[in-house]
């Protein structure tokens, strides 16, 4: 595997540049969960194109920015700590269990992708329960648009087969 501490300037404008689309995909198509304020979105793609293009650390980084970072611009302060965490938890996790891009399994990468669902789900669980005070039963009932925000960050899986060849990195 790659060593995962060289930051360079490369991860640098990645981080920069995944960090803006992330937001803009969490942003562009927001569907309102009333029960806990929370949201349907599409930025998990881009989280876990991100972390299978680029690695874990730059998953990590990207996935938490851009994400916190349309909550802040997009009035949900309450989750901007917990989105952070959890996007940039899901960016490391998909990243660090797909591992190196040179030696990867499909099937590598679709548990990856299955354990940063697990993350996102669990993580929103577990924040909105415990963290932000809006209990179990609220929290549970966010499970019916996390889940399915979860299962369409597939599509960053074949984005970032078709791109992975074409990027010199």
């Amino acid at each position: 595997m790659k060593d995962i501490s060289r930051f360079g300037t490369r991860e640098i404008a990645a981080v920069a540049v995944m960090s803006a689309l992330t937001t803009i995909a969490t942003m562009i198509f927001t569907f309102p969960f009333p029960t806990t304020g929370g949201y349907f979105n599409l930025g998990d793609a881009v989280v876990v194109t991100t972390a299978l293009i680029f690695g874990p650390i730059v998953g990590a980084i990207a996935g938490g920015i851009g994400s916190g970072l349309a909550d802040l611009l997009g009035g949900w302060m309450i989750f901007i700590i917990p989105t952070t965490l959890i996007k940039g938890a899901e960016g490391f996790v998909v990243g660090y269990i797909a591992g190196d891009r040179e030696n990867r399994t499909l099937f590598k990468t679709i548990v990856a992708w299955i354990a940063g669902g697990i993350v996102l789900v669990g993580g929103y669980f577990i924040a909105e329960a415990f963290f932000l005070g809006m209990g179990v039963e609220a929290a549970t009932a966010e499970i019916i648009i996390n889940v399915p925000q979860a299962i369409g960050s597939f599509i960053g899986i074949p984005i970032s087969i078709a791109v992975k060849d074409r990027l010199k990195l």
